[in-house]
C-alpha cells in the first residue's frame, strides 16, 4: 500500500507515515459514497443534524489535541488552531440553525387548482478537496452543510493538512454519519485526480488559480456543478481621515494572521500621502512586535511556513521589488534553522511594475504604497485579476461605501479586515474563483431546485 509521509514544516521532522489511496481505492469508495447516499437523504433531517450536533460536541472535548494536530502538521501558532476551532463551532451552529428554513419546500403559487412548489434535493455525491491553511474553517464550510442536505462526501483533504482530515472524519464516523457516507481520500495531486474521474454530481475545491484552472478545464465537459474557491491579492485603502496608529495595527495583524497564508490575507495597502509616513511607521512597530518562533508556543505569533515551495515565490517577490527600487523597511529572507521560516516582510514605495503588488505572496509579506487621493486608490485596487475581498478605513461611512461600491470583490470591509462570518456568503470575482460557501445560499448550493406543477384532477 502506498504511503504518505507528513512532516513538521517548522523543523522538517517526519511526525509518521500514513496509509494513502490510490486510483483503484478512490473508485471503489466513490461506489460506495453512492450506494449510500440515498439511505443517508432518506433519513429525517433532524436525524442527521443530530450527528452534526454530536459531531460539535466531540471538537469541544478535544479541542486542544485537535488543534496540536493541526498546529504539528501546518506550523500554524497555536492559539490561531484554537482560534480556528473554536470560530468553527459559530459556524456549525449557523448550519444547524438555517438548514431546516433554507431547504424547506417552497409553495410560490396555489391558485385555481394549480399549485407551484420549489422542493431541495441533495446534489447527491460531492466531492471536496479541501485546503491546508485553515482545514477546519474551509472544509466544514462545504462538507457540514453537504452533509446536512443530504449528500455523501468524498473528501480529500490536503496532503499538508492530512492528520487533521482524518481527525475530522473519525469524530464524524463517531457522530453517526456512516463511514461510507464521509470518505477521507488520503494522498497528493494523484489522489485528486483519480477523485476527479469518478462519477460525481458536485466538485468543491479550494486552492490556488492555477489547480483551480486545471480542474476547471477537466471537468467542464461533464457538466458537473463546480464550485471554485480560489486566490486573492486582497487591497485596502487607508484615507487621509483615518488615524493611522488604529488602521496600522489592524492591516499588519491582517497581514501577518496565520503569517500571512490567508486567503483574505491583507496583500496589498495604499495610504494617502499625508498619512503615509505615519502609518508606515506605526506598522512597522506594530508588525516587529509580532514573536517569531515554536508555533507550539502561546506566545508565537508567526509560524512556519506550511509548503517549502512558498519559499522561493516569496524570495522571488522580495528580489523582483529591491531590483525595481522598493525599500525595504524590515525582513526579506529566510529565517535560520531548519524547518519552512520567513521574515516577517514590509516594503514601502512599491508600486504595480512589482509582483509583490500584483501576484499572491501567501506569506508574511506586505507592499505600501503611497496614493495622492480616492480616484487612483481604487484604479488599483481594481488594477488585480483577483477579486476576494477589499477595504477602506476612514471615520466617514458615507465615503468608503461610495469607495467599495466601485471595488471589484465578493467581500468588502469598512475598518476592518480579514474577517469572516457564517451569516454572509463567502465569494470572489475573477481569478479568486465561482460560487460560494457560508450564508443561507451556501445550505443551497449542495442542493438542486426541483420545480413542481401540480393540478388537482
Amino acid at each position: 500500500m502506498n504511503q504518505l509521509a507528513i512532516h513538521n514544516p517548522a523543523t522538517g521532522a517526519l511526525i509518521t507515515e500514513v496509509p494513502a489511496d490510490d486510483a483503484a481505492s478512490v473508485a471503489a469508495k466513490s461506489q460506495q459514497a453512492r450506494a449510500a447516499q440515498a439511505r443517508w437523504a432518506g433519513l429525517p433531517l433532524a436525524e442527521r443534524k443530530a450527528c452534526i450536533t454530536r459531531f460539535r460536541a466531540a471538537i469541544v472535548a478535544e479541542l486542544e489535541p485537535l488543534a496540536a494536530i493541526m498546529t504539528r502538521e501546518t506550523g500554524k501558532p497555536i492559539r490561531m488552531s484554537r482560534n480556528e476551532l473554536n470560530g468553527l463551532l459559530g459556524r456549525i451552529d449557523f448550519f444547524l440553525t438555517e438548514v431546516d428554513g433554507s431547504t424547506a419546500t417552497q409553495t410560490v403559487f396555489n391558485e385555481g387548482g394549480m399549485t407551484e412548489q420549489i422542493e431541495h434535493t441533495p446534489l447527491g455525491v460531492v466531492a471536496n478537496i479541501s485546503a491546508w491553511n485553515y482545514p477546519w474553517f474551509v472544509g466544514g464550510n462545504v462538507f457540514i452543510p453537504a452533509l446536512l442536505t443530504g449528500n455523501a462526501v468524498l473528501y480529500k483533504p490536503s496532503e499538508y493538512a492530512t492528520l487533521t482530515g482524518l481527525a475530522i472524519a473519525r469524530l464524524l464516523h463517531a457522530a453517526g454519519v456512516p463511514q461510507d457516507v464521509f470518505v477521507p481520500l488520503i494522498g497528493g495531486g494523484a489522489v485528486g485526480a483519480a477523485l476527479l474521474a469518478q462519477k460525481i454530481d458536485g466538485l468543491f475545491f479550494t486552492g490556488s488559480y492555477a489547480t483551480g484552472a486545471r480542474i476547471a478545464q477537466a471537468m467542464g465537459p461533464r457538466l458537473v456543478k463546480l464550485q471554485l474557491e480560489l486566490g486573492g491579492k486582497d487591497p485596502t485603502y487607508v484615507c487621509e481621515d483615518a488615524h493611522p496608529q488604529t488602521a496600522a495595527e489592524s492591516l499588519a495583524d491582517g497581514a501577518m494572521y496565520n503569517t500571512g497564508q490567508s486567503c483574505c490575507s491583507v496583500e496589498r495597502i495604499y495610504v494617502h500621502e499625508t498619512i503615509y509616513e505615519a502609518f508606515v511607521a506605526a506598522f512597522v512597530a506594530t508588525v516587529k512586535t509580532f514573536q517569531v518562533g515554536d508555533p507550539m508556543l502561546d506566545s508565537t505569533y508567526i509560524g512556519a511556513i506550511t509548503r517549502a515551495p512558498q519559499l522561493d515565490v516569496l524570495d522571488a517577490q522580495v528580489a523582483d521589488a529591491l531590483a525595481k527600487g522598493a525599500t525595504l523597511l524590515m525582513g526579506g529572507k529566510r529565517g535560520a534553522g531548519p524547518g519552512n521560516w520567513y521574515e516577517p516582510t514590509v516594503f514601502s514605495h512599491v508600486n504595480h511594475g512589482m509582483e509583490l503588488m500584483r501576484e499572491e505572496s501567501f506569506g508574511p509579506l506586505i507592499g505600501i504604497q503611497k496614493v495622492s487621493g480616492d480616484a487612483e486608490a481604487v484604479k488599483l485596487m481594481n488594477d488585480t485579476r483577483y477579486g476576494l475581498t477589499a477595504g477602506v478605513f476612514s471615520p466617514d461611512a458615507a465615503r468608503a461605501k461610495a469607495l467599495l461600491a466601485q471595488v471589484n470583490a465578493g467581500s468588502v470591509y469598512w475598518n476592518c479586515c480579514d474577517r469572516v462570518s457564517p451569516r454572509l456568503p463567502w465569494s470572489g470575482h475573477g481569478d479568486s474563483g465561482v460560487g460560494l460557501t457560508l450564508s443561507t445560499y451556501g445550505i443551497q448550493t449542495f442542493t438542486r431546485p426541483k420545480a413542481w406543477h401540480l393540478r388537482q384532477g
